[in-house]
């Protein structure tokens, strides 16, 4: 079950309850649902019961026991538990995530890309002539357009050839007179020329620190080793790559399916979606970035149970663990686009 799933499943919830008089308020056209929080439990969590209490007039725990009632009929849900002031935390059952896995492979690398169809604002981006200012605003564009805007960039001055032959940033293109939106982007100048890294050490230079923070060039965003966020982000990618090529070699093929002791993953890969909508919605590349360092770090302990040991023979759980390894490999060598940022599949 992913999250856009969920949120339709807690509104169908709060229908009923106001279909069968038990609360009296309009039913919203969404519910929120992310990870759960400091002393929260379970997969997901929703604060829709402190959303509806002041029109419903009842204590938010009292709505959410309400709503609680009517989730545990569902048979998705191995428990729901209300938490804190009036949290719903939710808990899948193993097979929830395999219906996760199948989108993402369904979908590829568009996983938290807005549905075919979508019509959304045309903005406009404006930056000085400064390199990180000119790359986040190109990242941003990106995952603008992921989410079914139009966006183009414009730069206040003549950005140097190299922002893009070298870094791939786009501050050439056009778009119409007018915009729904203007954004300025303006975040702390670089204190070094970046262009030294190559392209994508350099963008994730640029990309992975809040607006706010100076980036640290150059770092070491070119060392292979676990304290290299971005090589960690690409090598669990890669590993996912050999992983599937093993698996081929040995006569197996990935195939969702419950996954024990892999929650952490599942609930970072079904929260993509909603980082990327984030992202696009408060201009913060950043917070993709590391978001994909998230699932990495999640996806780090599945790898070494992909695979059979020994005289060990395929079996259904180590299909279902290729499955989701191929999936938190799709999602990181999407979110990596989105940031203008390659995926190899060989490091």
């Amino acid at each position: 079950m992913t999250p856009a799933e969920l949120s339709r499943t807690v509104l169908h919830a709060v229908r009923r309850a106001v279909d069968e008089g038990e609360l009296s308020v309009t039913v919203p056209e969404r519910a929120v649902v992310a990870p759960p929080g400091p002393g929260g439990c379970g997969d997901y969590a929703t604060n829709i019961a402190l959303q509806l209490a002041r029109a419903a007039g009842r204590p938010p725990r009292d709505v959410a026991e309400v709503l609680r009632a009517r989730l545990l009929d569902e048979q998705r849900f191995a428990d729901v538990v209300v938490t804190g002031p009036g949290f719903l935390n939710v808990s899948l059952r193993g097979t929830a995530s395999a219906g996760l896995v199948e989108e993402i492979l369904r979908r590829g690398r568009r996983y938290g890309h807005a549905t075919t169809g979508t019509v959304g604002s045309v903005v406009r981006l404006s930056c000085p002539a400064e390199v990180r200012a000119v790359v986040v605003a190109d990242a941003l564009a990106r995952v603008l357009r992921s989410q079914g805007d139009v966006a183009h960039v414009e730069c206040e001055g003549r950005p140097a050839r190299e922002w893009e032959s070298v870094l791939g940033a786009d501050v050439t293109a056009r778009g119409p007179r007018t915009a729904d939106r203007h954004v300025t982007v303006r975040p702390v100048p670089a204190p070094a020329d970046p262009l030294p890294l190559g392209r994508d050490a350099g963008r994730w230079a640029l990309l992975h620190p809040a607006a706010h923070d100076r980036p640290r060039i150059p770092g070491d965003h070119l060392v292979q080793r676990e304290g290299n966020p971005l090589f960690r982000v690409r090598y669990v990618h890669a590993r996912t790559r050999a992983l599937l090529r093993n698996a081929a070699d040995l006569g197996f093929h990935p195939e969702p399916g419950p996954v024990s002791e892999a929650d952490a993953l599942t609930a970072v890969l079904g929260d993509h979606p909603r980082v990327v909508a984030a992202t696009a919605a408060q201009h913060t590349p950043d917070r993709l970035a590391r978001h994909l360092v998230t699932v990495a770090d999640a996806a780090m302990p599945l790898l070494p149970a992909v695979l059979p040991l020994g005289e060990e023979k395929p079996s259904a759980a180590h299909r279902a663990r290729l499955a989701l390894a191929e999936a938190a490999g799709t999602v990181l060598a999407g979110g990596l686009s989105l940031l203008g940022i390659d995926a190899p599949d060989h490091l």
